[in-house]
């Protein structure tokens, strides 16, 4: 016997929330979670682990587009459903392109809904009709535009660059490499301005993904 499916649901609205939360028990889902905001989605997430989390993409705390790479930081294996009651194209656009794995309307019917979490916890992309070729067709205009061109690091600014990736603080990094802790400071800062990044946090997740780590 297979283990059901594990969702965590995330909605600002109670009496819809609760009302999404029993159609996914009776469906046979397992119910891990529930939450009506954003930030708390995140960290109940890495302590529940839920296969899909079913996600509102109006919350009251952050934006929808935030919660799913929170959650995609978290539990990268995780699948993201978007239920919102905005179809509107943009929007649509922003939660794919952050990592949703599908885009519900709330207009749904609500077997058209349990399938999809079901759609979605085996890598489905799912989408409500006429969303679907909205998505495909940004994602050819994407692969038919010419790549930008990757900002270029200096050898010591990517040295830098991975030494952060592996955790290691300023003050190791300057003793690692016989430099002063300004001179690491400003290598950092550099390179955050290459490429427009704001913080540490993100530094890691861009070194992380070259392959820097």
């Amino acid at each position: 016997m297979t283990d059901p499916i594990r969702v965590m649901v995330v909605d600002d609205h109670p009496m819809w929330r609760t009302g999404v939360a029993r159609d996914l028990a009776e469906a046979g889902y397992e119910v891990v979670a529930t939450t009506g905001e954003g930030r708390q989605a995140v960290r109940i997430a890495g302590a529940t682990r839920p296969d899909v989390v079913v996600l509102d993409l109006q919350l009251p705390d952050v934006s929808g587009v935030e919660v799913i790479h929170g959650l995609r930081a978290a539990l990268p294996e995780v699948k993201v459903l978007m239920l919102s009651a905005s179809g509107e194209q943009q929007s649509v656009l922003d939660a794919v392109k952050a990592g949703a794995t599908g885009y519900l309307v709330k207009s749904a019917a609500p077997d058209e809904f349990l399938a999809a979490v079901g759609r979605a916890a085996a890598g489905e992309a799912v989408f409500t009709p006429g969303l679907a070729g909205l998505v495909l067709g940004e994602y050819r205009r994407l692969a038919a535009a010419p790549a930008p061109a990757a900002p270029e690091l200096t050898e010591r600014e990517t040295e830098v660059l991975r030494l952060v990736a592996k955790g290691l603080s300023y003050k190791q990094i300057a003793e690692r490499l016989g430099v002063s802790h300004r001179t690491v400071q400003n290598h950092v800062q550099n390179t955050l301005g290459k490429l427009q990044l704001h913080n540490r946090v993100e530094l890691t997740r861009y070194a992380i993904e070259q392959g820097l780590d």
